[in-house]
């Protein structure tokens, strides 16, 4: 019963910027960690943020001080800002929302291709 949307993605050069955006519905948002994780082909999923329902971020190695994760718990989405971005970012980007429950839901994933 929890649905995750999102939106945003695209193709853009290398040191471009994009904002992907990630709605929820049908779970109580402001219990849930929310999280944006990747996979590249021939790669595993990676996290790449997650934010606590305090809005409390942390992110992976190869992203920090260039991508940021805010949510807004009255409109139930998460997002990810994704600057000065590097080809080896290119893969498909999931939300993910782990709710109070401990029941883990993804998003249909969205494509992210950077061009070097």
């Amino acid at each position: 019963q929890v649905r995750l949307v999102e939106s945003g993605g695209g193709l853009v050069q290398a040191g471009g910027s994009l904002r992907l955006s990630c709605a929820s519905s049908g779970s109580p948002f402001s219990y849930s960690i929310m999280g944006w994780n990747r996979q590249a082909p021939g790669k595993q999923r990676e996290l790449v943020a997650r934010i606590s329902r305090d809005g409390s971020p942390e992110y992976a190695e190869a992203v920090k001080g260039r991508f940021t994760i805010s949510r807004d718990n009255n409109k139930k989405t998460v997002s990810l800002q994704m600057n000065s971005l590097k080809p080896e970012d290119t893969a498909v980007y999931y939300c993910s929302e782990e709710t109070f429950l401990h029941s883990t839901h993804w998003g249909q994933g969205i494509q992210v291709t950077v061009s070097s």
